[in-house]
């Protein structure tokens, strides 16, 4: 694919067992070594309990994760994944996940970005006022093979619960002393394999973004930087709000091409003009 990266070592910034997603995906194609630097901790980049305020936005974070590890190892090729949960951009009340996996390299000054966005999430909470409620959302988000999360009055009591047990302990405890309670699922990547498994895919969108190389000076990581709306319609041709035009742009020698998308048609269906369906 490129040999830029072969022969090297790609410290891999985490703590929750991502290497399990992401280095069997990379390892080969690219040829380098992927490692776990002992010892970094990533929570100081955020937590999903709140405990700890994520620093910048997503694409920011994972950025900052992977320079800290660059520092923190001494090594040149760093990985970082950062994700995110909430509803869906364009479908409404549907959670999704979103997941960054971010490459960078200061041996040739390159920023490349995988990126995934899914609806395959059991993202999920939910008030507790009984043994039963938890039984049911437990069944509900394929608990004991997703962890769980409990909080009292707001506060996480306990976190990676993933027996039967251990659920019961924290709820009662939970009922017990607290007005009001409730459980979520653990979205930490070792917790939770339905987004181990969407880190997996922008994994794979990280490597089909390495090899697309810029036409001019063959640099990868040749990526889309803009979008125009106006497909035309294929009915009555007016421009619709569907993407006509791409630019794409290397990092290294700022070359520009503008194209067509080559995954969307070449005409709009008359579903999306404003003429043909007002």
């Amino acid at each position: 694919m490129t040999d830029l990266f072969a022969r090297r070592v790609a410290v891999l910034a985490t703590m929750h067992r991502k290497e399990q997603a992401i280095a069997p995906r990379l390892e080969m194609p690219l040829g380098l070594t992927v490692t776990v630097p002992a010892g970094f901790d990533t929570d100081g980049f955020g937590t999903f309990t709140g405990e700890v305020t994520r620093p910048a936005d997503q694409l920011a974070t994972a950025r900052l994760k992977a320079e800290a590890a660059l520092d923190y190892t001494g090594e040149t090729l760093a990985i970082a994944s950062e994700g995110s949960f909430g509803p869906h951009p364009q479908i409404p009340f549907v959670p999704c996940n979103r997941e960054l996996v971010v490459l960078i390299d200061r041996q040739h000054g390159l920023e490349i970005v995988g990126e995934c966005l899914s609806t395959e999430t059991n993202y999920r909470q939910q008030p507790l006022r009984s043994w039963q409620d938890a039984e049911a959302f437990a069944a509900a988000v394929d608990f004991p093979s997703h962890g769980l999360i409990v909080r009292a009055d707001g506060t996480v009591l306990a976190k990676g619960i993933t027996t039967e047990s251990a659920l019961s302990t924290a709820v009662e405890a939970a009922l017990r002393q607290a007005a009001t309670v409730q459980i979520e699922t653990d979205m930490r990547a070792l917790y939770n394999p339905t987004r181990m498994g969407v880190i997996a895919q922008a994994t794979e969108d990280l490597l089909r973004a390495i090899a697309q190389t810029c036409p001019n000076c063959a640099c990868p990581g040749f990526r889309e930087v803009k979008r125009w709306p106006g497909l035309p319609c294929g009915l009555c041709g007016t421009p619709t709000l569907l993407t006509r035009l791409v630019r794409h742009q290397c990092q290294r020698c700022d070359y520009q091409q503008d194209q067509a998308p080559a995954d969307l048609p070449t005409a709009a269906d008359p579903l999306h003009c404003p003429y043909c369906n007002p």
